[in-house]
C-alpha cells in the first residue's frame, strides 16, 4: 500500500471525494446536469463525458473508487510521469463514457438513468498495473487468493464482459469499465509504439 502519493493521484483523490459531498448539498442539481445521460434523453450534455467520472452514487461505489485508485493510482503516476498519467486517466475515463453512450444507443433499456462514477478510469489502471507489472500479486477483497496482476486483469475483464452481455448484475455500468479498459490497453500500445501511429518518443518498454 503507498504511503506517499504523488500529485495528480492525490489531486484526484481530493476532488473526487469534494465533489461527492457536493452532491449532497447540490441535490439533484448535479446528477440532472453533470452526469452522463443517455443521447436521445433530453438530458445528455458533451461535458457529461468527462464530469460523471466524478461523481458517485453511494459511499460504497466512492469507497472502492478510491481504495483502487490509492492503490494503484501512485505506482502507476510514477512510471507514466505525471503529464501522461494526467492524459491516461481522462483517456480512459473519456472512452469509457463513450463506449457506455455507444451500448445504451444501440441497446436501449426498458428504463434508463445516469452513468457516474470514476470506475472506467479506475479499471483503466488496473488493466495499466497489470500491464506494466504482469507478475505482481494482487487479490480480490472478497475472494482473497493472490494470483499475478495479468491473471487478475483478464479473469475481472472476461467477468465484466460477461456480466455486461447476460444482464447478470443490472444498474452496474460494465461497457463503461470495459471502455476504460479498452481506452487504456491502445494508449499504452501507442506509447509503446506498437499501433501503425507511433509516438514521437517510445514513453514505455
Amino acid at each position: 500500500m503507498p504511503v506517499d502519493l504523488p500529485p495528480v493521484t492525490r489531486n484526484l483523490l481530493i476532488a473526487n471525494v469534494a465533489v461527492f459531498f457536493l452532491q449532497y448539498v447540490a441535490g439533484q442539481f448535479l446528477l440532472l446536469h453533470f452526469a452522463l445521460w443517455p443521447l436521445g434523453s433530453g438530458l445528455f450534455e458533451v461535458w457529461q463525458i468527462v464530469t460523471s467520472a466524478f461523481m458517485h452514487g453511494s459511499i460504497t461505489h466512492i469507497a472502492f473508487n478510491m481504495l483502487a485508485l490509492y492503490m494503484f493510482g501512485g505506482t502507476i503516476e510514477r512510471t507514466f510521469g505525471a503529464r501522461e498519467f494526467t492524459i491516461y486517466y481522462f483517456t480512459c475515463a473519456i472512452v469509457a463514457s463513450l463506449l457506455q453512450l455507444a451500448v445504451l444507443w444501440f441497446f436501449p433499456p426498458p428504463q434508463y438513468g445516469p452513468t457516474l462514477g470514476a470506475s472506467g478510469a479506475i479499471f483503466g489502471l488496473l488493466l495499466a498495473f497489470g500491464m506494466l507489472y504482469p507478475h505482481e500479486k494482487v487479490m480480490l477483497i472478497f475472494l482473497p487468493i493472490p494470483m499475478p496482476a495479468w491473471l487478475f486483469v483478464i479473469l475481472y475483464a472476461a467477468a465484466e464482459l460477461t456480466m455486461g452481455v447476460t444482464g447478470i448484475e443490472p444498474g452496474v455500468a460494465h461497457f463503461a469499465h470495459l471502455g476504460g479498459m479498452l481506452g487504456g490497453l491502445v494508449l499504452i500500445q501507442y506509447w509503446r509504439g506498437r499501433l501503425p501511429w507511433k509516438p514521437r518518443r517510445r514513453l514505455l518498454r
